[in-house]
């Protein structure tokens, strides 16, 4: 059986290295200007076929190329980690402003945080490609899942996602509550940060 991505499989690669460069110079560009970094660290991936045709089997479509294309919109996803809200919000700004990318779908989890506590910025991006899509469309588009969030945010999902795959954990409302309690913790945390930094900067 050969990769649910088929022949577009280095396309995929090939735009996440364009991505990958465009938020390396944002890093520089920031370094130069502030002599600070404009985030901590980013990791890029293209899901793997083994887990992209569990997704079509869990959302109940066929594994074929169409799905893991057209239907699923993250075979090429992005975490970018930042130490200040407010490096996530500029972040997101700038990816807007790519004239080959159109913003197809975003959800603000910081400021409305879902029910357990999880923050993070959300962002759908459409991007255009020289190379043909599976439509046969040139240039194609290509759909990248890129999520944002301050070290505090990603601590948290990390660990919260690790104890959501153990099974038959007792007092699991108390565990509910607590996390969602941290959470709250950490998101005053990276508020009072924000606050210090600003006041250091003037």
């Amino acid at each position: 059986m050969g990769s649910i991505y088929g022949e577009y499989e280095n396309t995929l690669k090939l735009i996440k290295e364009k991505m990958e460069k465009r938020l390396s110079s944002y890093q520089e560009k920031i370094f130069s200007e502030t002599g600070e970094n404009g985030f901590e660290h980013l990791i890029a991936r293209i899901k793997s076929d083994e887990s992209m045709r569990d997704k079509c089997r869990r959302k109940g479509v066929p594994e074929t190329v169409e799905s893991a294309l057209g239907v699923m919109k993250d075979s090429i996803g992005i975490r970018i980690v930042c130490s200040f809200v407010d490096e996530v919000y500029a972040l997101v700004d700038y990816i807007k402003d790519f004239n080959d990318v159109e913003v197809v779908d975003e959800k603000d989890f910081i400021r409305r945080a879902k029910p357990n506590g999880y923050r993070s910025y959300h962002m759908i991006l459409a991007v255009n490609s020289d190379e043909k899509d599976f439509r046969g469309n040139v240039p194609g588009r290509y759909y990248v899942e890129v999520q944002l969030r301050t070290i505090a945010m990603d601590t948290w999902a990390s660990l919260e996602h690790k104890m959501k795959y153990k099974k038959d954990i007792p007092n699991q409302e108390l565990l509910v509550a607590e996390l969602k309690r941290v959470a709250d913790e950490l998101a005053s945390c990276d508020l009072s940060m924000q606050t210090i930094r600003d006041l250091i900067n003037g």
